[in-house]
């Protein structure tokens, strides 16, 4: 993600950026981590922040469970800025490599329209509804429409909306081998996101007070040149140095408190995210679980009206529609069921990735953190030392 450039359409003003597509070359014995790129050409195309958007959402609707990675936020006002610019465009292209290696998102269809499409097939992708767009994904999905059927419309939707409220409200929700196994996830998660915005509220105060360290020093400093230059001879000249000296350690303290930020403070709040993805994922299986639920409860309420039916004189009618209709409720239950429990599974998958990869990024993380330390602690004892003699 490159050459940030901004527009204006009318009275709105955006910011796009061009991505490119370059297939790694393969080094002998070594097996590159994006394999789903080694076999496209080089692509060049222009995208604004929106569009990360509509991939980021895309994303969750393809492969229900997946963790997918954070984007980053919205911005209301600054957004013009250089710095701020410099900034998205780094974390634009993290997202975008996230989701290139990630092993549930590579090979998605929107990731290869977002990378490759032309602007009018890109604009038609995005208006494009969802159903149309992830007709593959969601064809299990549809009911088998009657000859003199009306399509799928806003009083469709509201149905199913209030069929699937009713079923949350009564908590009638279908369960699962696996419930036990998600209810200990979900206690972990919540666990650990308590646990990690504690110790990321703590980071941001050590940067603070480092920050503050680095200002102090600077006063400090400030005051010793004040005062030698009040002075004469020797002592005025020994003021001049601890100033000078303080001066070095206010700017050394300001360079470790970007550092600490950008290794320490951020890989944190960017882990707090991550965590937040893990929790969309769960959320989602919930969705998924949920709909299997109001689709069972159909099913019944349909067997329900069928018997009724056969068990009435004058009614094989109204029977053979209401079992007509049973069919398509079962075959809506059945696609549910297995949608269901492909987006469990993968949700499992996701999990136990995230485990793995976490304690290996967390592992870094502190390794960083220390070795930082041990630098600046290293750098501020060789300033003070070097002052020693020309005091003595």
């Amino acid at each position: 993600v490159s050459d940030p450039v901004q527009h204006a359409d009318g009275l709105n003003k955006y910011t796009s950026y061009r991505v490119d597509v370059r297939p790694p070359s393969a080094t002998p014995g070594e097996v590159p981590q994006d394999v789903h790129l080694m076999n496209n050409t080089y692509s060049a195309v222009l995208r604004r922040y929106s569009d990360f958007l509509w991939l980021y959402e895309r994303l969750h609707h393809e492969r229900a469970g997946a963790i997918v990675p954070p984007v980053p936020d919205k911005q209301p006002v600054g957004r013009f800025s250089p710095a701020f610019v410099e900034d998205r465009r780094v974390q634009l292209e993290r997202f975008l490599r996230r989701v290139a290696t990630h092993p549930e998102l590579a090979d998605s269809t929107c990731l290869d329209t977002f990378l490759r499409a032309d602007d009018v097939n890109f604009q038609a992708a995005k208006h494009a509804k969802t159903g149309t767009v992830l007709a593959s994904h969601s064809q299990s999905m549809m009911m088998v429409m009657a000859p003199n059927a009306v399509s799928p419309n806003k009083k469709d939707g509201l149905k199913r909306w209030f069929a699937e409220a009713k079923t949350s409200m009564t908590g009638d929700l279908v369960r699962s081998p696996d419930d036990d196994l998600f209810e200990e996830i979900q206690r972990y998660i919540h666990g650990l996101d308590n646990q990690m915005r504690n110790v990321s509220h703590q980071a941001s105060g050590l940067v603070r007070k480092g920050k503050e360290i680095a200002n102090g020093m600077f006063e400090f400093g400030l005051a010793f040149n004040l005062l030698g230059q009040s002075e004469a001879d020797a002592l005025g000249d020994a003021l001049s140095k601890m100033g000078q000296t303080a001066d070095r350690l206010s700017v050394l303290s300001a360079e470790h408190a970007e550092k600490e930020m950008a290794q320490f403070e951020e890989p944190l709040q960017d882990y707090i995210k991550t965590i937040h993805a893990v929790k969309l994922a769960l959320q989602r299986r919930h969705e998924k679980r949920l709909t299997y639920s109001t689709c069972c409860s159909e099913v019944d309420s349909k067997q329900t009206s069928l018997s009724k039916l056969r068990a009435q004189i004058g009614q094989e009618s109204k029977a053979y529609t209401t079992e007509m209709s049973m069919r398509r409720a079962q075959e809506a239950a059945e696609a549910a069921r297995e949608d269901f429990a492909a987006t469990s599974q993968r949700v499992l998958r996701e999990v136990d990735r995230f485990k793995r990869e976490k304690a290996e990024d967390m592992r870094r993380t502190v390794l960083d953190y220390i070795s930082l330390q041990v630098d600046y602690n290293k750098r501020m004892e060789e300033v003070w030392a070097n002052l020693i003699p020309q005091l003595e």
